[in-house]
């Protein structure tokens, strides 16, 4: 698996729509390579990330042609559990996405960082979560090149 976190793109480079910059020309390969790829968003106002649709404009048309998708998300509301459904996975379809398994939400209260810096997740939310990556693994068939890109 290989991480990739949307933050660290060059702002100038994804909100001056800049095709060309070696790290968007990167994060296109990555996404290419990848037979699976994990989206991870924060949701703001019912949809996903500005950060995140920053990206995936970037990204080719079919960028995801031939990808198993997981979609995750948080926020600070229940209100918001069905962001995944109406604002991400259209987004992720149009963009030709094979298979999009059923996605996750959590309150962003159920998640904290350990001592170790490591991410801490809620007991039951940690079962649900579980449960959408395993669906995912099976759904990838065995194929191991994955992306996780959160934004």
């Amino acid at each position: 698996m290989v991480p990739f976190d949307v933050r660290t793109l060059p702002a100038e480079a994804l909100l001056g729509a800049d095709f060309r910059h070696p790290e968007i020309i990167r994060a296109t390969a990555l996404v290419e390579q990848a037979d699976g790829v994990v989206v991870g968003t924060p949701v703001y106002k019912a949809a996903y990330s500005g950060l995140l649709k920053s990206l995936l404009d970037l990204l080719p048309q079919y960028a995801l042609a031939g990808k198993t998708v997981l979609p995750l998300a948080t926020g600070g509301s229940i209100a918001h559990v069905l962001a995944i459904d109406y604002a991400l996975r259209p987004v992720l379809s149009s963009m030709g996405a094979t298979h999009i398994v059923p996605g996750w939400f959590t309150l962003d209260k159920d998640l904290t960082v350990g001592d170790d810096g490591s991410l801490v997740v809620a007991p039951g939310s940690a079962e649900a979560l579980a449960q959408v990556t395993d669906q995912f693994s099976l759904a990838l068939g065995g194929r191991t090149a994955l992306l996780a890109a959160t934004g």
